[in-house]
């Protein structure tokens, strides 16, 4: 094939993916298989890779193709990102409802539309083709977030007029997404996502656009900024315009034509909106004809033909009947309240998170208690507060226990934790745990070993440490429940291709306490064998970029363990590989901020979850401990910040709030 030939070629199978595209993640009607789409990719892939001088950057082939940036670049809005008013009642929309009519002469028509709870961005397109994408921000000036927002597949890199426009939307995460997500960070240890919106907003803020990539984000785009070509009169007319763009535009806006139509709507998605497959907080409410809007105008901050309709926060009373304990794969003791069961956000809710025992403690929650329950995000039902009112003469304190609830052993309390752990190394919770974290995606990744199957492995007594996992036998595994032929087949193939899995996703399923995979990583490039680093000492692992004190000492307990020599050396005899097979990993830029820094983070920060920022420092240069002391380099405090912010200052430490934070990362 010449390369003309393959050129027009290139163009075709672009053509198609953008199409095939446009179906699955906007249309969500899928034209094709998932097969046939892989080998049109692949096809693509190939002919990119023989003639590289032909890739575009609207190419579909180019979604992750962008390398971790240091620092988000800032972008002024030229046309400003207004936020909008709020109503939170009925009389509040029908005052909205009278200013625009006094400021109005003729008819007035309504759009409504949902409120998604997400990030509000902006797109830039030029001739067609996606050149920026940007936060919010402060409504003047955002942060360029192009690389991560490119990963959305559900955002065209190119639409199908040659127009130069800006286009206005919110980033989401749909709750499949994010219940995966926190699914995947609690078996890493991690603290999950309070809800989806912070889930959207920490993935978008990602340095490294492969991250994002993995959080399958989505996107509802409901206006325009800059646009050289506009001339529709209507809201409603931009909507279509949108979508015949290859925009994904939400599909349940609706025109009213008075207020009473608009509170109609808004009534019918306070009861339905449990049905949506993600987060949305109220209602937008837009007068339709743009000549009217401009009549009307602004106020310093907020359009005044428009507004928002929040939903209230919804609640239930319901009984706590009792405090159920489990323990994870690092012993921590997790307590969760039993409910009388009650609807909450259309679903039943009977089990709800306590947190910890300083939390049950805090809030004086006792078994009997009536409480109040919400969910965060909708999502995750928490118990929020007790009814004092209610509370039965005789309810006595809640005490957590002395032993561990799965295996008996002394429960410790450790030093600078709130969690009670157990530190038995044969608790057959932890080894359960323990095991479901070996063959999680991030680590083994075992397709098919899921916690149910290795509930059935542990409970038959086949499976009881990790190298039994590489001893399984068919005949075996066919004597479990719903396990065919097949799926034995699938399941004994995929063990077998887990033992070429590179160093690091062997070290971080050991599940060695603090070191996550990202500190995995480091480790196995570092060190490059299992040997070698098991003969590393506490000086060789410190001197190790990213790794902290508290990692290293770790690692060296860790492998001073009598078991965990036998369990290598059980792994080595069942050719399960040692050998990091990644490539270099670049250090940090000199320069950064954070070089040789340790970093204590405090109180809520607005704009990053803090394990997102965790990330962030750590990937640029600098150590992330959970106290302050004299060795601490900078405090960063949001707000409700408490005895560590007045311990750095005591100490005399360098004190950053979020606006000095976003500054430094800016820079």
């Amino acid at each position: 094939m010449n390369k003309q030939d393959a050129e027009k070629e290139i163009n075709h199978l672009r053509e198609l993916l953008r199409q095939y595209n446009h179906d699955y993640f906007v249309l969500d009607d899928p034209s094709v298989t998932d097969a046939e789409y892989d080998q049109t990719m692949r096809r693509l892939l190939d002919l990119e890779a023989e003639y590289p001088d032909l890739v575009t950057p609207d190419s579909p082939s180019q979604r992750v193709g962008a390398e971790p940036v240091d620092a988000f670049e800032k972008v002024q809005h030229r046309v400003p990102m207004l936020s909008l008013g709020n109503a939170f009642n009925e009389q509040e929309l029908r005052d909205f409802d009278r200013r625009v009519r006094q400021g109005v002469d003729s008819d007035i028509t309504y759009v409504c539309e949902l409120k998604i709870d997400g990030l509000a961005v902006s797109l830039t397109y030029e001739n067609g083709q996606f050149v920026r994408g940007a936060t919010r921000g402060d409504g003047t000036t955002g942060e360029d977030i192009t690389s991560n927002l490119r990963t959305i597949r559900s955002i065209p890199l190119k639409v199908k007029d040659q127009t130069t426009i800006e286009v206005r939307g919110e980033a989401f995460m749909p709750h499949k997404s994010f219940l995966g997500l926190n699914k995947d960070r609690d078996e890493r240890g991690e603290e999950p996502f309070a809800n989806p919106r912070n889930a959207a907003a920490g993935s978008l803020r990602q340095l490294d656009p492969k991250i994002a990539a993995r959080r399958n984000l989505d996107i509802f785009l409901y206006g325009v900024g800059e646009w050289e070509d506009g001339e529709l009169e209507a809201h409603s007319e931009r909507l279509d315009y949108l979508k015949s763009l290859g925009f994904k535009t939400n599909p349940e806006w609706k025109k009213c034509a008075t207020i009473d139509d608009v509170i109609d709507y808004v009534n019918k998605w306070t009861v339905e909106r449990p049905e949506l497959n993600y987060e949305i907080d109220g209602i937008v409410i837009k007068v339709d004809n743009l000549e009217q809007q401009e009549t009307l105008g602004y106020t310093a901050r907020s359009p005044r033909w428009a507004i928002a309709y929040k939903f209230p926060a919804e609640e239930a009373v319901t009984t706590l009947t009792g405090i159920e304990l489990s323990v994870g794969r690092t012993g921590v003791v997790t307590p969760t309240a039993i409910l009388t069961p009650v609807k909450v956000a259309g679903t039943t809710v009977q089990r709800a998170s306590l947190h910890n025992a300083d939390f049950i403690e805090e809030k004086d929650i006792r078994i009997g208690d009536a409480v109040a329950i919400k969910k965060a995000g909708d999502i995750i039902p928490e118990v929020i507060r007790v009814i004092m009112e209610k509370r039965a003469e005789d309810a006595e304190p809640y005490a957590m226990p002395d032993d561990c609830p799965a295996c008996g052993s002394e429960l410790v309390h450790l030093e600078d934790e709130v969690a009670l752990r157990c530190i038995n190394p044969d608790c057959p919770a932890q080894l359960q745990e323990g095991l479901i974290h070996f063959v999680s995606r991030d680590a083994m990744n075992i397709d098919g070993l899921g916690e149910k199957v290795i509930a059935q492995l542990f409970k038959e007594k086949l499976v009881q440490t990790i190298s039994d996992i590489y001893r399984l036998q068919k005949p075996s595994l066919l004597e479990l429940e719903r396990m065919g032929e097949k799926s034995a087949t699938n399941l004994l193939n995929a063990i077998e291709v887990s033992k070429n899995n590179s160093l690091e996703k062997l070290l971080f399923g050991l599940g060695i306490r603090f070191i996550g995979a990202k500190a995995a990583k480091t480790l196995a490039a570092h060190f490059r064998t299992m040997d070698a680093l098991s003969e590393a000492t506490y000086d060789d692992l410190v001197a190790v970029d990213e790794i902290g004190e508290k990692m290293a000492d770790s690692v060296v307990r860790y492998f001073a363990e009598p078991h965990v020599t036998e369990l290598l050396e059980d792994l080595k005899q069942l050719d399960v590989n040692m050998i990091y097979k990644g490539p270099e990993l670049s250090a940090p830029e000199a320069d950064s901020p954070f070089n040789d820094k340790t970093v204590v983070l405090t109180g809520k920060l607005e704009n990053y979850t803090r394990n997102e920022l965790k990330e962030t420092i750590e990937a640029m240069g600098g150590s992330v401990t959970g106290s302050v002391s004299a060795n601490t380099d900078i405090v960063i405090a949001g707000e409700a910040a408490g005895s560590k912010y007045e311990k750095a200052r005591e100490l005399g430490i360098d004190i950053w709030d979020e606006t000095k934070l976003q500054d430094v990362l800016n820079a």
